[in-house]
């Protein structure tokens, strides 16, 4: 997979070790929560982040209530929430400090607008695709 700063999916793991999962869940059957626990044990950082589990830590993993409480930059932002928060959402993520590598929404989640939003801001973005099922198979 080739991104505009990526030439293949190992470069995007390697260089890119801190990621926030929106959208977690502290519910095990959950697919935000298994991905979490994956990366997490794959040796990524990982930061939770939905406002009912705010300054909780789950399965090892601490949550914040949006994007801009996390304690460091997320390189990778992994998106699981319904397609049409997704805009908003990139609007946050807009409004960040710092620019993330890599947006990442999961399989189901598209939004064209934030496809756009995201080129125009010249940040990465993958859509429809399960992250641990990419990483898994590299």
């Amino acid at each position: 997979m080739k991104t505009n700063k990526y030439n293949s999916l190992e470069e995007i793991f390697e260089s890119n070790k801190v990621i926030a999962v929106i959208g977690f869940s502290d519910n095990h059957t959950r697919a935000s929560n298994r991905i979490g626990r994956y990366l997490k044990g794959n040796g990524f950082t990982v930061y939770g982040v939905n406002p009912r589990l705010a300054g909780k830590e789950v399965d090892g993993i601490n949550c914040y209530a949006a994007v801009k409480d996390l304690p460091e930059k997320a390189d990778i932002i992994n998106i699981f929430r319904r397609s049409e928060f997704v805009p908003d959402l990139m609007k946050e993520i807009l409004e960040l400090d710092y620019k993330p590598n890599l947006i990442w929404s999961q399989i189901g989640v598209i939004s064209g607008e934030s496809s756009e939003l995201a080129s125009k801001n010249e940040i990465d973005y993958i859509e429809n695709k399960c992250i641990m099922v990419e990483h898994s198979g590299i």
